[in-house]
């Protein structure tokens, strides 16, 4: 499959890529919540270990086996606690396994033993962090609802979608040309704009969270979606690289695809629990 879609344009590779996509992501969430809890765990597992790929360009020697295997604790102990299968206790089995790192770099000979320390759990943390977090809304309502983590996505699209064509139509002020020269303030304004009126539409049919909060929440969607996208641009400028990954043909890595996610998870949980 991946050497015939190799052989296509860029944007026919984009175009498969992302209805497949869509379709796989749309029906394990609306499927139910195993399928949800294997998807996001699928694309956590995958994420911190293009991370550590990433970050291995520069000589970097993340333990890999301690990170994946903290970010899939944290990711299940989430799952788990949220659905009440187990006791919030669990959650304890985290920080061992994360101090670890540090007694398993004492037996290495490595010019920048904290430098390898620091990244293996900035890998675990900046993936399984933000989507163990996801679970709080999968949960928001006691049991497993599909509604906000769909229309999470669907308000992503949404933002992307605003910020290319505002971008590509009006696009002018430069937003961040150190880090990203292709983002300007207009495209920003786009992406806000349709965000802010899906969240409103997703409101009239999607009742899990008020109107006020689905609007809020494509707001911060689209603040904290383009700094999650300009966090990623920063990371692979500084390591040289185009693409984080190559296993979405037309698309890049996890993390090119889920980096405006990845950052708003955590602003969104914070206001909807406080609010």
């Amino acid at each position: 499959m991946s050497k015939k879609l190799s052989t296509l344009s860029n944007l026919s590779q984009r175009i498969i890529v992302g209805v497949l996509g869509a379709a796989i992501f749309v029906g394990s969430i609306l499927f139910g919540e195993w399928t949800y809890f294997i998807l996001f765990l699928g694309l956590t597992l995958l994420g911190i270990l293009e991370f550590y790929r990433l970050v291995q360009v520069q000589g970097i020697m993340p333990h890999r086996g301690i990170g994946v295997t903290l970010g899939a604790v944290f990711y299940t102990s989430v799952f788990l606690v949220e659905r009440e299968l187990v006791a919030a206790e669990i959650m304890y089995i985290s920080a061992p396994l994360l101090f670890l790192v540090f007694i398993l770099e004492m037996y290495r000979k490595h010019p920048q033993p904290f430098t390898n320390i620091a990244f293996t759990i900035m890998g675990a943390v900046y993936i399984a962090g933000p989507f163990g977090l996801l679970h709080t809304l999968a949960f928001i309502e006691g049991a497993y609802s599909w509604q906000p983590i769909l229309g999470l996505m669907l308000l992503i699209w949404a933002s992307d979608t605003g910020a290319y064509i505002a971008g590509k139509n009006f696009g002018k002020n430069k937003l961040f040309e150190r880090i990203s020269p292709g983002k300007t303030w207009e495209g920003w304004i786009g992406g806000t704009l349709l965000a802010v009126a899906v969240g409103y539409v997703l409101s009239l049919f999607f009742t899990d969270l008020q109107t006020y909060q689905w609007v809020i929440v494509a707001f911060l969607v689209a603040v904290f979606g383009v700094w999650g996208d300009l966090t990623e641009s920063l990371l692979k400028r500084s390591l040289g690289v185009k693409d984080s990954g190559t296993l979405l043909p037309g698309h890049g890595g996890i993390l090119d695809r889920f980096d405006s996610l990845l950052m708003a998870i955590p602003f969104i949980v914070a206001f909807l629990k406080i609010f």
